[in-house]
């Protein structure tokens, strides 16, 4: 493709995306050139935009175009719960269940000592900041929503640590068995953590 530079650097730049190799991204790339220029144009112009004007809360560190989101100016959310997530899609996430009425901390990662990701990485001090602000001095748990994986499981014990002389209660999200599943065909870790887990 040395005769197609801008074609070879739309494949590249789409490959930054998480789980986007080589021939997926040339798959965009020809059908974005091929059938949808349009399509291609209103896409480089949304990045664009998004890239200019998209940035973190000051209060949850989620992202806004605001300076402090919707979700922390909502006088309507208990401020005595702080939901403490890895990304905005998990924070998203939440949201979409209805069930949960509080604030957020959105970490935008996880601890990864291998990957090189330490505390700073994550915007811990940010969070702690946060929880030990004298003006809010309604915050009475902190709910840690981390992934179940070993750096969501990391985070969340290096959060707790953090918090123990606290006087603020500090709760993980439940793990179990999901509704609909039949249990011979769910993992025994998943089995496991739901019999200690149980009510």
């Amino acid at each position: 493709m040395a005769d197609n530079l801008s074609l070879e650097r739309l494949v590249q730049a789409l490959r930054r995306l998480p789980g986007v190799g080589v021939k997926s991204a040339q798959r965009m790339a020809f059908h974005l050139l091929q059938h949808d220029r349009e399509g291609a144009r209103v896409l480089a112009g949304a990045l664009q935009d998004a890239a200019g004007s998209v940035h973190h809360c000051a209060m949850c560190h989620t992202f806004t175009e605001a300076e402090i989101c919707s979700t922390c100016e909502d006088p309507a959310r208990d401020r005595s719960q702080l939901c403490v997530v890895e990304t905005p899609a998990d924070q998203a996430a939440m949201e979409r269940t209805g069930a949960y009425k509080g604030l957020y901390f959105v970490l935008m990662g996880k601890l990864s000592p291998l990957d090189g990701v330490g505390p700073r990485d994550i915007g811990l001090d940010k969070l702690l900041d946060r929880i030990m602000d004298t003006d809010a001095p309604v915050l009475r748990e902190v709910i840690l929503a981390t992934n179940f994986t070993a750096e969501g499981e990391t985070t969340a014990h290096v959060i707790t640590q953090a918090l123990r002389d606290r006087d603020i209660k500090v709760t993980r999200l439940a793990r179990g068995v999901p509704v609909g599943s039949e249990l011979e065909y769910v993992d025994l870790g998943t089995i496991a953590h739901a019999l200690v887990d149980r009510r």
